[in-house]
């Protein structure tokens, strides 16, 4: 692991995952989780804030990268949330089947590698009637932010920690056996267009 990987993206990444429009995104759909929680790509733990803490009895935080969980200690001492770690990345969940009563995907589907096997594994994981709930940036609407988020995206990725700007959430979600059962989206407030485009809803296994 580079340098740049260590210890500079944790940093940037968390910059940019924090700022006023995501986190207002972030409010909509992290208290909505209930029992026993799998966060896929907990990071910093940039959403403990937002648990509804009368309604979750754990969470489960999923975070390949070292230096986030490093750089989590200081929101994870300030929370009263129970957190059990899984150093393995999305694609490899360690937890048995039917585990968890929700899922909660942030601002983390464009960056998985395997995208496919890491939505085949939360279904595995989540209880039947559970919830996958999520706020992700993907690809836009309009043809021109679109052409432009596939011009930029191959040199993006290289310095963003692999994150995809034009992911079709929506149909990545559906085609892996979930359901949608509430979907918004909108370009967000003050974030560039070709990064802005947010998907937010809840899915159920179909």
């Amino acid at each position: 692991m580079s340098v740049y990987d260590r210890y500079l993206l944790p940093h940037l990444l968390d910059l940019a995952c924090n700022t006023k429009p995501v986190r207002y995104q972030r409010r909509k759909i992290v208290p909505k989780a209930h029992g026993r929680v799998l966060e896929i790509g907990m990071g910093s733990g940039l959403n403990l804030p937002y648990y509804d803490t009368d309604n979750i009895e754990m969470v489960w935080g999923l975070e390949p990268s070292e230096g986030m969980r490093e750089k989590a200690q200081k929101n994870l001492a300030k929370s009263p949330i129970n957190v059990e770690w899984l150093d393995l990345p999305g694609e490899e969940i360690p937890l048995d089947d039917n585990s968890a009563d929700s899922i909660v995907l942030t601002f983390t589907l464009c960056t998985i590698p395997g995208w496919q096997q890491a939505l085949e594994q939360m279904r595995r994981v989540l209880k039947p009637g559970g919830d996958l709930l999520f706020a992700e940036h993907g690809r836009a609407p309009d043809h021109n932010i679109r052409a432009r988020q596939d011009r930029y995206n191959p040199t993006w990725k290289k310095f963003a920690g692999g994150c995809n700007m034009n992911r079709p959430i929506v149909e990545m979600i559906s085609d892996s056996g979930f359901q949608i059962k509430q979907l918004d989206s909108a370009y967000l407030p003050s974030t560039p267009k070709v990064l802005g485009f947010n998907y937010w809803g809840r899915a159920v296994i179909r």
